[in-house]
């Protein structure tokens, strides 16, 4: 995705020092969003596009003239489709109005056409009947629309001239003719860009050829693997080339780079540092899905990067930058989001892998990615990542929602259902014919790692995706002899669209001379208690220490003190409403009262501690039956029996 950095500090910042490939900035993906968010601002808010859902793109060949002195296009895209109904009489395309149609030409000979109100739309002298395969080619020029955020760019780096392309999520259609849907993708794609031979031209897939003719010179770029319209780039400039390889399961791949000279040194650092990590992803996942090609990056002048096909385009070489961007290959490019509601499928997955690859390859950064993703979910109590607003730009591109919460719910969904389930359901859903090279949406991706783990996820997704906030956990620990211990788990949630979240939760118990055990509680309702036998008395209880939930703890507690029955009285009892308990002097004074189910579930009865020793229950809204009243104070744990009648 588009990412834009706030300050241009940070461009000037990335390169004072080799280093800067190998640090850890816990901000970094805050920026990243934050920036995108700002990227779409103007784009988001005329997201309106031609009628086009009658036929599939098939292929373009766009023949581009560029001069970077200039802020102009000049070009031919021919297209070829197939029809998808009868009587196909018209064929529209996306088109901004600044830029001029010359003349369009169907089986040699030019067609009428209109253009108004950001649709081209082409009369065919006879209507297709359906299942038709034609094409026809379109000439067009003009200064693209300048709305300021990327769409199509010139400036300049260290005095010299730059025109880039940066087109999602609609602004393909300010610079060429298109079909702007998240439904269809160009299955073949030739792009010929013709500039000064002084200059070098990066686009998608793999140069082929390049053809001088006088003072320019033609760059013959070839990709054959689908594409969104979004992202078909270009940029032109006074690069520096140079390759790398990787190392891919299916052999050696090319990593190609197109940087600022003033910038080679420091772009060969953070390239190198990345080679490991398209590795890493390569192994974890499935093949790079477009390894019959190459990976590569173009520098450009916009602050942060953005995930073109093939060539991702970059202001520096950030470690987790990079990772990031490299990331959405998959993520993103091979499989798309179907709707700005699922983007998480792109953003979330994004942030998650460029956490891997702390993971894998610099394993000390891999606790503070983890801490800084789950503070950022739970600074605010609300929040789902699913986007209930697709009209609100800061909604969708969310830092804390669809960036961090969509990152370390899917680190959940791995220690929910262990590596090997969690990342075979990832590659099945990559490798799945339905979305491979082509769009997918939540459903679909649970319904791979509930078949992978052989689990149901519903509950999880409603919780998790659906539902807002995250659970707050008290915790208390005591031991019971030499050897059981017994764990109680008493959950509030942040935000009441969740009444209970249920996930296995991690506690780790410690001994005297440094003896440990881990506990993974499977805690399905609240109040729900837990016996272990670590073997060893225990001193110290962590709560999730590796972190792995999105939660927070209200109160731990380690102690020694026996259940003991009696040690108040309650009256009147049985009642049908509120009954009135008094601690005896023996036990102790109030620290806190609470009903539970006969299977130990925390109820939800009023109490009101009036005094030390004295409370208030009220069992008015609960069923009839039998509960346990339970008094916690300083000197141990006090149960009694009450009888809701």
């Amino acid at each position: 995705m588009r990412i834009y950095f706030v300050l241009l500090l940070a461009f000037f910042a990335a390169f004072s020092s080799k280093a800067q490939t190998l640090s850890f900035n816990p901000a970094d993906i805050n920026t990243i969003a934050e920036a995108e968010a700002k990227g779409y601002t103007a784009s988001l808010l005329s997201p309106e596009v031609a009628p086009s859902e009658n036929y599939d793109v098939k292929y373009h060949r766009l023949e581009l003239w560029i001069d970077p002195n200039m802020r102009y296009i000049k070009g031919m895209v021919t297209t070829y489709f197939q029809t998808l109904e009868a009587n196909f009489s018209a064929i529209h395309f996306d088109l901004n109005e600044p830029l001029r149609v010359d003349s369009v030409f169907y089986k040699g000979k030019k067609v009428t056409y209109t253009h108004s109100n950001l649709v081209l739309r082409i009369n065919l002298p006879k209507a297709l009947n359906k299942a038709v395969l034609d094409s026809l080619t379109i000439f067009w020029q003009g200064e693209p629309a300048d709305n300021g955020f990327g769409s199509f760019e010139q400036t300049t780096h260290n005095g010299v001239p730059i025109i880039w392309t940066l087109s999602e999520p609609y602004g393909a259609r300010d610079w060429w003719p298109c079909k702007q849907t998240l439904t269809d993708k160009i299955d073949s794609l030739d792009m010929w860009i013709s500039c000064r031979k002084d200059y070098k031209a990066a686009s998608n897939g793999l140069l082929i050829a390049e053809i001088e003719k006088g003072t320019d010179k033609t760059y013959r770029w070839k990709h054959r693997y689908p594409i969104a319209n979004y992202l078909v780039a270009f940029a032109v400039t006074n690069y520096e080339r140079y390759t790398e390889y990787a190392n891919l399961k299916s052999g050696r791949m090319p990593i190609e780079n197109y940087v600022y000279p003033e910038h080679k040194s420091f772009a060969q650092t953070g390239t190198k540092d990345l080679i490991p990590v398209i590795e890493l992803f390569d192994s974890l996942f499935v093949d790079y899905p477009f390894r019959k090609e190459k990976y590569g990056h173009a520098q450009f002048s916009w602050g942060g990067g953005m995930e073109h096909q093939t060539m991702t385009f970059v202001i520096n070489y950030g470690y987790e930058l990079l990772a990031h961007e490299l990331a959405h290959q998959w993520f993103g490019d091979h499989t798309t989001c179907g709707s700005w509601e699922d983007i998480w499928l792109n953003e979330g997955f994004a942030t998650y892998l460029s956490g891997l690859a702390y993971e894998f390859r610099q394993p000390q950064y891999w606790q503070s990615f983890k801490s800084g993703r789950i503070n950022s979910a739970i600074s605010q109590a609300g929040g789902s990542v699913f986007v209930t607003d697709t009209t609100s730009v800061n909604r969708i591109f969310s830092s804390r929602l669809s960036y961090n919460k969509g990152a370390m719910v899917l680190h959940m969904l791995r220690w929910k259902l262990g590596d090997q389930a969690f990342f075979q359901g990832v590659r099945n859903y990559l490798n799945a014919p339905e979305h491979a090279y082509g769009f997918a949406k939540t459903p679909q991706f649970k319904a791979h790692l509930e078949a992978a783990g052989k689990q149901n996820l519903t509950e999880f997704f409603k919780d998790w995706y659906y539902g807002q906030g995250y659970p707050i956990y008290q915790v208390s620990v005591r031991q019971e002899g030499d050897q059981k211990v017994i764990i109680r788990l008493n959950q509030t949630t942040s935000h009441n669209s969740v009444s209970f979240f249920e996930m296995p939760v991690p506690i780790v118990l410690t001994g005297a001379g440094g003896k440990t055990y881990e506990a993974r509680l499977e805690n399905t309702f609240n109040g729900q208690e837990f016996t272990v036998y670590p073997g060893f008395n225990v001193t110290q209880a962590q709560f999730d220490p590796k972190l792995w939930l999105v939660a927070r703890t209200s109160g731990l507690t380690v102690g020694t003190a026996e259940v003991e029955k009696g040690g108040f009285a309650l009256y009147p009892n049985p009642s049908s409403g509120l009954t009135r308990l008094v601690l005896e002097e023996r036990a102790g004074n109030i620290r806190r009262v609470v009903v539970n189910s006969v299977n130990g579930a925390l109820m939800n009865a009023l109490v009101q501690v009036l005094n030390q020793r004295e409370a208030s229950v009220d069992l008015s809204g609960m069923p009839v039956g039998m509960y346990f009243v339970r008094v916690e104070t300083e000197k141990g744990v006090w149960v009694q029996n009450v009888v809701r009648n």
